[in-house]
């Protein structure tokens, strides 16, 4: 069943993973797991699905539960599809002192879609994250794997505007 399910992740990503568990002594393989689920979720365009995870687990050889427990907690997991372009807005304290409540009432208006959703074209998926690293500029979120701070309305149609 293991090999079967090694089998869901290319051979690109095996590979990928294996850079990352080179890096690890031998008998702490999974200790790559943060990179797997990341590269398993990327090859599947954006999310990850149970046989993904799985497929992760039993490359790094170590049990399925270990790796949705990685999976389910932090929050650059994804457990269901997301659109083309992912939204994760930051809403803890400092981005909250400084307006981040101004920044998702823009987002979800312009968008149509509150926090957690996707809009029906797929282009766009709107998520609340906890500390993004970027409190010196807040507000900020994170679009795709870019970041972008000290938001306004102004500046998020601009960016929003600049995407395919």
């Amino acid at each position: 069943m293991s090999e079967k399910l090694i089998e869901l992740l290319s051979k690109e990503s095996r590979a990928d993973i294996d850079r990352w568990v080179a890096k690890y002594p031998p008998e702490q393989k999974q200790s790559a797991v943060m990179a797997g689920l990341r590269i398993a979720q990327e090859q599947n365009g954006g999310w990850l699905t149970d046989d993904l995870i799985q497929a992760v687990a039993a490359y790094l050889e170590m049990d399925a539960i270990a790796a949705y427990e990685v999976a389910t907690f932090y929050s650059m997991y994804e457990r269901s599809p997301v659109g083309k372009h992912k939204i994760c807005i930051c809403t803890n304290i400092s981005c909250m002192l400084r307006g981040s409540d101004e920044v998702v009432a823009h987002l979800e208006k312009r968008l149509g879609i509150k926090l957690g959703e996707s809009t029906e074209d797929g282009r766009f998926t709107l998520k609340e994250v906890e500390c993004l690293g970027a409190c010196v500029n807040a507000p900020m979120f994170e679009l795709n794997k870019s970041y972008f701070e000290n938001l306004t309305p102004e500046k998020i149609d601009a960016i929003l505007d600049g995407l395919d």
